[in-house]
C-alpha cells in the first residue's frame, strides 16, 4: 500500500502496522485488558444517525470553530501524544508542521520527544501542552515555566493516568521507551530495517522535557505502564489542579473527564476547557466512550466551558455527529499517528485532508453552512 491509496484512517493503520516493529505498532494500536473501550469509542457513533437537512445554498460553508480562545479553521485538532520520534524520525515536528498548515491545535505531551522551547520557536499555530503530574515537584515547575517562555497557548492537565493501564500489548511485545531489545522482539526489528536505523542513526532518541530530570524513559528503559504507576503522583487531587491553573494563568484544560460531578468541578476550579475522554481506551477498560457521554456534560456545562470530545474518532461525519450534541470541537491521537508511522509529515496532511474534506462534504450534505447550523435536531438515537 501507498500513501495515495490510504483514504481513511484504517488505510493508514494498515499502512502503519506494516512500516513499524511489532511492538511499537501494537504500542500505537493496543490498549487496557480487553479493548472493551477502545473499540467502543469508535462503535459509539454507530448507534447515532444524521439527519440532514436540502436545499440550504450551501456552496460556501465555513468550518470554524472557536475553542480555548483560539479560532481555528476545521473543529478538529491533534490531541498530546508521547514518544513520537519511536513512530517516525521527525515525530513532533512533523505533526506540527502538519497542524500548523491546516491552521488547528497541535497537543504536545510531557513525554514528549522534541522540546517544548523548539515547538514554541518553530510553530505558530495554536499550542497545547499535555502536563503530567510527576512525584518531583521541580520537574512540574519547570514545565510550567518552559510553556510560558515559549508562549504556549494552553495548558491540558491529565487527569486519568493516576497509575498506567493494563496494557497486555504492551506486556506482551516487550515494549519499552527506549526500546528495549530482546529476542522476541529482535526479529520484528530486524524485518523493518528503515525504522531501525532511523532509530540508531539519526538524533539520539530522548523524552526531551523530562530527560534532565529523569533517566527514565530516555536513557533508562522503561514501559509506559510502568511509568505512570512509578512517577506519576497519585496524591493530585482537585486542590493541586486549582494551584495549577492558578500558577498557569492562561486557557486551562482538564482532559480525562468523563462524569458530569467532575465537569462541574472543573468549572468550579476555573478551567476554561475539558477533554471528554478515557485516554482511547488505555486506562480503565469497560469505561464509556466519550461521545455517549457527551451530551450530559454538555447539558451540565456547556453553556460555561469549552466541552471537547476525545477519542475514537475516525471519519468525518463522527465529528459532526460531536458537534450536533454540543461539543466546540473534536480531538484524536491514533487518526494522525498511524498516518505518522506511515509517511511521517506527508501522512498527517493526508490524513487530515481526508478528514477535512470528509467534514466540508458531510456538512453540505447536511445542509450546515457553519458549524452553528448543526444542532441535535440533526441527530436520532437507535
Amino acid at each position: 500500500m501507498r500513501l495515495d491509496q490510504c483514504h481513511n484512517v484504517d488505510d493508514f493503520r494498515k499502512l502503519a502496522k506494516a512500516r513499524l516493529p511489532g511492538p511499537v505498532f501494537h504500542y500505537i494500536d493496543g490498549a487496557a485488558d480487553d479493548e472493551v473501550t477502545r473499540r467502543r469509542n469508535t462503535a459509539a457513533y454507530d448507534a447515532c444517525d444524521l439527519v440532514p437537512n436540502v436545499l440550504a445554498g450551501v456552496q460556501e460553508i465555513d468550518t470554524s470553530v472557536t475553542v480555548m480562545g483560539k479560532r481555528i479553521a476545521m473543529p478538529l485538532f491533534l490531541s498530546p501524544t508521547a514518544l513520537q520520534r519511536l513512530f517516525h524520525w521527525r515525530g513532533e515536528r512533523a505533526v506540527g508542521a502538519a497542524a500548523e498548515k491546516f491552521d488547528t491545535w497541535f497537543g504536545i505531551s510531557s513525554l514528549a520527544t522534541v522540546s517544548i522551547d523548539e515547538i514554541g520557536r518553530t510553530i505558530s499555530t495554536p499550542k497545547l501542552f499535555q502536563l503530567y503530574v510527576h512525584k518531583d515537584k521541580g520537574l512540574n515547575a519547570a514545565m510550567v515555566a518552559a510553556c510560558k517562555a515559549a508562549k504556549f497557548d494552553a495548558i491540558a492537565l491529565t487527569v486519568d493516568t493516576i497509575v498506567g493501564g493494563n496494557r497486555e500489548r504492551c506486556l506482551r511485545t516487550g515494549f519499552t521507551s527506549p526500546p528495549r531489545i530482546t529476542p522476541s522482539s529482535a526479529l520484528s526489528f530486524a524485518m523493518h530495517p528503515r525504522w531501525t536505523l532511523d532509530y540508531l542513526l539519526r538524533e539520539p532518541f530522548e523524552l526531551s522535557n523530562l530527560k534532565d530530570h529523569l533517566d527514565e524513559g530516555s536513557r533508562k528503559s522503561m514501559s509506559v505502564g510502568e511509568y505512570f504507576t512509578t512517577m506519576l503522583d497519585q496524591s493530585l487531587d482537585w486542590k493541586a489542579a486549582a494551584a495549577i491553573r492558578a500558577d498557569w494563568g492562561g486557557e486551562f484544560c482538564l482532559k480525562g473527564i468523563m462524569s458530569v460531578g467532575d465537569a462541574r468541578r472543573a468549572v468550579d476550579i476555573g478551567a476554561t476547557a475539558i477533554m471528554v475522554s478515557n485516554h482511547g481506551g488505555r486506562q480503565l477498560d469497560g469505561s464509556r466512550s466519550p461521545f455517549d457521554q457527551l451530551a450530559e456534560i454538555v447539558d451540565a456545562v456547556g453553556d460555561r466551558i469549552d466541552v471537547i470530545c476525545d477519542g475514537g474518532i475516525t471519519r468525518g461525519s463522527h465529528i459532526l455527529k460531536a458537534l450536533s450534541v454540543g461539543a466546540k470541537a473534536c480531538s484524536g491521537g491514533r487518526l494522525y499517528l498511524y498516518a505518522l508511522a506511515a509517511a511521517g509529515q506527508a501522512g498527517v496532511e493526508r490524513t487530515l485532508g481526508n478528514l477535512q474534506a470528509e467534514i466540508v462534504r458531510d456538512m453540505k450534505l447536511m445542509g450546515a453552512k457553519s458549524v452553528a447550523d448543526l444542532s441535535r435536531e440533526n441527530l436520532r438515537w437507535r
